[in-house]
């Protein structure tokens, strides 16, 4: 029986542009060149069974190619991806919900993606509506909900559903105060002992859930072990580089704009 979770081998992703080569490229490179933008480039990493690892980097750094990529519903461009296990959580969630149906409705077609049957979502849906605190809406169409609401009736779905591997992606940074407790609560009691990765900004959040982390930039790992070396790295590097290049171009964008006028 394999110890891992989640075993990545060079994994890397290019999202191709609309760019076509040229003549001179097709001539030097032939159809081995690849016209596009690497998201993530040689990934390889280790999650064991019951770690909980959190994902940390700046915005476009690849984190939710990542987790697409883990979860399946994107293949990589090149490199090997294993995953050891079922996986019950939902990337984004509340994305995956179809916004003409009620929540009632939403909670079971979720769990038949999930590979639930009927019966086993008529087991836990009362816990699932009970724990979004959302009886009063739960016939309601999606599309009335506020994102706060989606988060929480999809972060109850993950929460309830029986898996081994459990994907969450800034599920916490709607809502209210006093259910990101509740939420953070629940993740450390009904999620014990199983797999999470959790994508989040807030450092209080990633202690809180994870004792691992990863650190990616410009989809590259710069850093992989325990959390708070993680954090540190993250928010004194990566943080700081990012504002200085954010007032870098701010400046320069200033004196264009002084010159031309």
């Amino acid at each position: 029986m394999e110890d891992y979770a989640i075993k990545l081998t060079k994994v890397g992703k290019i999202y191709k542009t609309n760019r076509l080569l040229s003549t001179r490229d097709k001539l030097i490179f032939g159809k081995t060149k690849l016209n596009g933008k690497w998201s993530l480039k040689d990934i390889s990493l280790t999650i064991n069974k019951g770690e909980s690892v959190a994902i940390l980097g700046d915005n476009g750094s690849g984190k939710s190619t990542l987790l697409k990529i883990i979860l399946g519903v994107t293949s990589p461009t090149e490199g090997e991806v294993i995953v050891n296990g079922k996986i019950g959580g939902l990337i984004e969630l509340g994305a995956g919900f179809q916004k003409e149906l009620s929540g009632r409705e939403n909670i079971y077609m979720n769990g038949v993606v999930l590979g639930l049957k009927e019966k086993e979502i008529d087991e836990i849906l009362d816990e699932i509506i009970e724990f979004s605190e959302l009886e009063d809406h739960i016939d309601k169409p999606i599309k009335t909900y506020s994102s706060g609401m989606k988060v929480r009736l999809g972060f109850s779905i993950a929460l309830h559903v029986n898996s081994d591997i459990v994907l969450l992606d800034e599920v916490l940074a709607v809502g209210d105060k006093r259910f990101r407790k509740k939420a953070l609560r629940a993740i450390r009691s009904f999620l014990k002992g199983k797999t999470i990765v959790f994508v989040s900004h807030s450092a209080h959040q990633v202690k809180a859930v994870c004792e691992k982390a990863i650190v990616l930039d410009k989809g590259e790992v710069v850093y992989f072990g325990d959390v708070d070396s993680a954090l540190d790295l993250y928010e004194n590097e990566i943080v700081e580089r990012k504002d200085k290049e954010i007032e870098q171009k701010s400046e320069k964008n200033s004196q264009e704009n002084s010159i031309t006028t």
